[in-house]
């Protein structure tokens, strides 16, 4: 049996959705169970009592991890996942298939976690066994237990009970499950306890490999020749199948993207993402739509251009996608025009993360605070996104450092930039409003300097508004400029 638990523990209250990498998602399901062995006897022509024939259960299916890099989160593993059992041992000495063994594939940048604490990790073969023994006499315990272990010939379980050659091969089969026991102990005592499962997996695994064993099915039972003696010829028990590896892995995916998009619920970091990338993040007018971090790319080509520039208005994502099927549809848009590769070549590429947005108080992990700041926290670099068009943009940004420093110190130190988005009117008609809007965008760039530009760091401020892809060229070369340095010094890093 293995438990899966995709990184933090923490559950939504109300109306709040689930987050993909901060699930209670302790996920219990049978690791191949081994087939039962058979108990038969050969019969043919002129020979009606012929030598036992049972086939050996087959072998239960295992579960291997893959590390895959054309996945980019957690959150397409399933809350549930079943390895198969070995097929069981049939007559005329035909040994039981064994099953095939379940892949799990993770993003480059996985860490996989054995769970130890006692409280979130799934019970182990022995307790599970003693849970089910619990109440139960000596006698309906043997008993229970010899149901558990053994497979008699039709009609013939008293018998074979009461004999003999029976509690022989039960002994037998006591002191092999004692003898694996005693060495667990030993060597528990001479190495200590183990400290579990552990694999950073930093590269895709390579073609052809079956990937990381977490966890083994469990070995088939025999038939009945395999208790076949001088003295018993005609054995008519067989042992039953094995439990697998019973085992709570805990899933953490290091590093999302290049870019973390840093802001306020609503503040239209969906929006920018759907701008900037070909991504489908959903945009809607409430707060906390984006609960699972959403990846898009940024491709640079040259000449300036990127994945998602044009003049179009990002609306809601469902009606976006309707319109534009539409449109292509009726002919009024090409396929061409929405798919088609450019004439320049492509200067460069970055990945930019939408992360959930935060709120005052999420260092203490308020509103799945925990999670969403360490989906931030995998980011090379960070950019704060504010609602410009609110009344006091810097008090967003005065919450967002402060959460980042309380959550680790040093966090907030990655914002490079500052994207003052919903600045519509910068370019509107009034002249009234764009003075008001020219006056607020001083004040933010003079609470930055003043707040957040310190230690030799300065956090530029740049107005755009994603829903009408305004000066988003300027935002794009910035990003790009980041991610380059970053990239750099994390090289310098590993070198040393």
């Amino acid at each position: 049996m293995i438990s899966f638990v995709r990184h933090g523990i923490a559950q939504l209250e109300h109306s709040f959705r689930e987050f993909a990498d901060a699930v209670p998602s302790s996920l219990r399901f049978p690791i191949g169970k081994g087939g039962d062995g058979a108990v038969a006897f050969h019969r043919e022509k002129f020979k009606p009592n012929g030598p036992p024939s049972g086939g050996n259960g087959g072998q239960g299916g295992s579960v291997y991890i893959v590390c895959d890099s054309s996945i980019a989160s957690l959150v397409g593993i399933p809350k549930q996942i079943r390895a198969a059992k070995g097929s069981n041992g049939l007559g005329t000495f035909r040994h039981g298939k064994s099953a095939k063994d379940t892949v799990i594939r993770v993003p480059v940048g996985t860490i996989v976690r054995e769970v130890t604490d006692p409280e979130r990790k799934v019970k182990t073969k022995e307790e599970a066994l003693e849970d089910m023994l619990e109440g139960l006499d000596d006698d309906e315990r043997g008993k229970k237990l010899r149901n558990l272990r053994w497979v008699h010939y039709p009609m013939h379980t008293d018998e074979n009970e009461g004999s003999d050659f029976f509690k022989e091969a039960e002994n037998a089969l006591l002191r092999e499950e004692r003898a694996a026991e005693r060495e667990r102990i030993q060597e528990r005592q001479l190495y200590g306890e183990s400290p579990g499962l552990h694999l950073d997996l930093t590269s895709p695994t390579a073609e052809g490999s079956q990937g990381h064993l977490v966890a083994r099915g469990g070995p088939g039972g025999f038939g009945n020749p395999h208790f076949l003696t001088l003295t018993n010829r005609s054995p008519k028990w067989a042992t039953r199948g094995k439990e697998g590896d019973w085992i709570s892995l805990e899933l953490e995916l290091k590093l999302l993207a290049d870019i973390g998009l840093v802001g306020f619920p609503n503040a239209g970091k969906s929006t920018l993402l759907r701008a900037l990338t070909r991504s489908q993040a959903e945009v809607a007018p409430y707060a906390f739509t984006t609960l699972n971090p959403q990846i898009g790319t940024v491709r640079v080509w040259e000449g300036g251009d990127f994945d998602g520039d044009g003049s179009n208005v990002i609306e809601d994502s469902w009606l976006r996608r309707k319109k534009d099927r539409e449109a292509m549809d009726a002919g009024l848009i090409p396929e061409s025009k929405l798919m088609a590769s450019r004439l320049g070549g492509e200067l460069y590429r970055f990945t930019i993360a939408d992360n959930p947005g935060l709120i005052a108080r999420a260092s203490e992990n308020v509103g799945l605070g925990h999670s969403f700041l360490r989906s931030i926290e995998r980011s090379l670099a960070l950019v704060y996104v504010v609602d410009f068009s609110g009344e006091a943009p810097w008090e967003e940004l005065r919450v967002l450092k402060n959460e980042l420093e309380t959550y680790k110190a040093g966090l907030s130190r990655r914002a490079r930039m500052v994207l003052a988005n919903k600045a519509d009117k910068l370019d509107d008609s009034d002249a009234d409003a764009v003075n008001e809007a020219k006056t607020k965008l001083e004040k933010l760039k003079s609470f930055v300097d003043s707040e957040l530009s310190k230690e030799g760091t300065s956090l530029e401020v740049v107005p755009v508004s994603g829903k009408f892809k305004v000066n988003l060229e300027a935002a794009v070369e910035r990003m790009g400029r980041y991610v380059k340095e970053a990239r750099k010094m994390e090289g310098e890093t590993e070198e040393e």
